[in-house]
């Protein structure tokens, strides 16, 4: 199918806080929902407000909500992405970061293995790293895999590897990866997600970032690290000028 995204309509496909932003761009920020999110934004949110403070395109791509990063949503990610790359002239040597939440955070790490332009870093906060434990893990996800990986050739089990950071880890790009995960997470196991993929990384030489948030449940982050974890991600594109 031909590409629709373009200049003049991208809004329909994105949140992007391009408006509000002074003077040149210094980086892009890549921010993937969790699961079943479908929130569209007509107001610039806080987070859009605080990167472009800081001179950051911040990007939430509006993708299925069922989307597990598979092959089509990296597309669509790309696919938007390239459209701002060309609309503002960016060089292709700016600064991407991609972060997300649970499934966010683990659409953002298969989106640092498979994006048309690598990250310079990845930010996940209680990401899924177990794809193929995680399909049996709650009784609400079997749906929403099958859903994500209907079209794939080969077996399930293949298909749910291939969007598992645990299992292309050694596949992924040697970049940042700066992980958060609550230690009372009831939805996505600290243990079996967060724990086992940092210490595949961290034995092959990878530059990990694993900060374990006490006493607080899925992506409960407070207030004060929520805007340490903004920083760190806009600090990562700032370092880089």
């Amino acid at each position: 199918m031909e590409r629709i995204i373009n200049a003049e309509n991208y809004r329909s496909f994105a949140y992007v806080n391009d408006k509000i932003i002074n003077g040149k761009i210094k980086g892009v920020v890549v921010r993937f929902h969790g699961l079943g999110g479908q929130d569209m934004f007509s107001d610039d949110t806080y987070e859009g407000k605080l990167f472009a403070e800081r001179g950051i395109l911040y990007v939430v791509p509006y993708q299925n909500p069922w989307a597990w990063m598979n092959a089509d949503t990296v597309q669509f990610v790309d696919e938007i992405v390239d459209v701002l790359f060309e609309k503002y002239a960016l060089d292709e040597n700016t600064p991407i970061v991609s972060c997300g939440d649970s499934m966010g955070g683990q659409s953002c790490l298969v989106y640092a293995a498979y994006a048309k332009r690598t990250p310079v870093s990845c930010a996940a906060n209680c990401p899924v790293c177990d794809v193929v434990f995680h399909f049996t893990e709650r009784p609400d996800l079997p749906r929403t895999f099958y859903s994500a990986l209907h079209g794939y050739n080969g077996t399930l089990e293949d298909a749910l590897k291939s969007i598992s950071p645990l299992h292309i880890g050694l596949n992924m790009p040697k970049i940042t990866y700066h992980i958060y995960h609550c230690d009372k997470d009831k939805a996505v196991n600290i243990d079996l997600h967060s724990g086992k993929l940092v210490r595949l990384l961290n034995e092959n030489g990878y530059q990990v970032d694993y900060r374990i948030i006490k006493d607080k449940n899925h992506c409960e982050l407070s207030d004060e690290i929520w805007n340490e974890y903004l920083s760190m991600i806009a600090e990562d594109i700032e370092k880089r000028q």
